[in-house]
């Protein structure tokens, strides 16, 4: 039986997809970007509810101008902080060249970057700091990678100069995922020789997947360095998780 209910699960996720599709398509060039942001979280929180994810937010989500440093676990993650509270990701060049993924990501506002060139993360890092000028919330993933959810890798500081420069506050966000008991779950993991089908179906035949998204408190700029802030974030993330 939950094989059929995961088959459900998928179609409807799929056809959600679509939905999100057509909304970037029809209904984004009549709205202004509040509205759009709207579209996009609502849209999430959609996704979340149709393939019975929930989710629990702890804390406060900081205004604009504010960047947003994060563990990686799963494919998951970006949904659920756009459920939480609409960002704008940075996101590896290749997700843009995705079949219906990639106009979801763009549509969503998502930036991209090409990691293997050091001229491009630079472009990336200069639009970054742009856009925190501009008031808006970015979000980047540090780890650079998705991890087991178990531990934290190190954090790259490369795009956290972006709010140095700005300059705008990071804010330490922590995420996990938890069963019906509140443990630990890994089934929504992402690494190793998992493929994305894999995940996603061992996610959607494991009940009770619940989402916890921790805001801690934003860190001010003034007088980092970009390295020291770097461990500093990871420390706050890491911190956010062990909290009940």
């Amino acid at each position: 039986m939950k094989h059929f209910i995961a088959t459900w699960l998928l179609l409807r996720g799929g056809l959600h997809m679509l939905g999100g599709w057509l909304t970037i398509r029809l209904r984004f060039p009549r709205l202004d970007e509040a509205g759009r942001q709207a579209c996009v979280q609502r849209w999430a929180q959609d996704f979340l509810r149709i393939w019975r994810i929930g989710l629990h937010v702890r804390g406060t989500p900081a205004a604009g101008p504010v960047l947003r440093v994060a563990n990686h676990i799963s494919w998951l993650d970006i949904l659920v902080l756009h459920a939480a509270g609409y960002c704008r990701f940075v996101s590896k060049a290749d997700v843009q060249r995705w079949p219906l993924i990639g106009p979801l990501a763009t549509g969503a506002g998502t930036l991209y970057v090409a990691r293997e060139s050091r001229r491009d993360a630079l472009r990336v890092v200069q639009h970054m700091t742009e856009r925190l000028r501009a008031g808006e919330i970015l979000a980047v993933f540090p780890e650079g990678t998705t991890s087991n959810g178990l531990a934290l890798l190190p954090f790259h500081a490369n795009l956290i100069q972006s709010a140095i420069a700005a300059p705008a506050p990071v804010q330490p966000v922590a995420l996990q995922f938890v069963d019906a008991d509140g443990e630990l779950s890994l089934a929504p993991c992402y690494i190793g020789d998992d493929s994305l089908l894999a995940s996603i179906w061992r996610t959607l035949t494991t009940p009770g997947v619940q989402a916890v998204v921790r805001f801690g408190e934003p860190q001010s700029p003034e007088g980092r360095d970009r390295r020291l802030w770097a461990e500093s974030l990871r420390d706050a993330v890491d911190a956010l998780r062990s909290r009940p």
